[in-house]
């Protein structure tokens, strides 16, 4: 069977209970429960939350919150591969038989249920651990710089001064989406970012990671200008 997890803790910091907070007329956990629902892939869709009112809220929208999750996995220091391998041993330990397991975003109003499925076909296209959202960077990482604490200039890759852009290797980024892998690959807390790992790369507009409120005011603007031109993310 198919897994998604949606780790969804309720002690944001940065955006107080984001996870919950409305976006475009509904909680914005609601976008990831909908695509996952829609991509018709999972068998089961967790919500993995120590908080009760998220728990509340996710299985009014058809998630499942079978557990809650234990407080040292609910602080600013768990990693999502802990939480999910959490999940996964819970599911094990249930007897599921688990073919993928699906790390899907709470704020991720753009995921797409088609790219959910992408995602999946690219894991099963070879011996993937895992499979990700990925776009490649607005400018060139190669010729970026940083301001040092007496305010000058300094460049992290000053060979690539007066390297032409085109010439330059793409570099990409992760989407902020959702993540694909095998059950085993998650218990093992194996890296994502790896040579094990095959990216499903979507454009540039249609991701925004949702960290602050400034991301938050950019999401709520991608996606009105998306839902003018109809490329809204519901049923696409």
């Amino acid at each position: 069977m198919n897994l998604a997890i949606i780790p969804a803790r309720g002690g944001s910091k940065r955006i107080p209970r984001k996870n919950i907070r409305e976006f475009r007329g509904k909680p914005i956990i609601a976008w990831s429960i909908e695509a996952a629902r829609g991509s018709g892939l999972f068998d089961h869709i967790i919500l993995s939350t120590d908080d009760d009112e998220i728990a509340e809220i996710g299985k009014s929208l058809g998630a499942e919150v079978p557990f809650r999750r234990p407080v040292e996995l609910a602080n600013d220091y768990a990693g999502t591969t802990e939480v999910i391998a959490h999940a996964t041993r819970w599911a094990l330990d249930e007897g599921w038989t688990l073919d993928a397991v699906c790390c899907l975003y709470a704020t991720a109003p753009f995921v797409r249920p088609a790219d959910l499925r992408a995602g999946l076909d690219l894991l099963r296209s070879g011996q993937w651990a895992y499979c990700f959202t990925a776009t490649e960077f607005a400018s060139p990482i190669f010729r970026s710089f940083r301001q040092l604490d007496n305010g000058a200039l300094e460049m992290f890759f000053p060979e690539h001064f007066t390297t032409r852009s085109q010439d330059l290797p793409v570099a990409l980024h992760d989407a902020g989406q959702f993540y694909w892998g095998r059950a085993d690959a998650w218990i093992a807390h194996m890296r994502i970012f790896d040579r094990e790992s095959i990216p499903l790369l979507i454009p540039r507009w249609r991701v925004q990671d949702i960290d602050t409120e400034d991301d938050w005011i950019r999401a709520e603007l991608i996606w009105k200008a998306l839902f003018e031109n109809g490329l809204c993310a519901d049923g696409l």
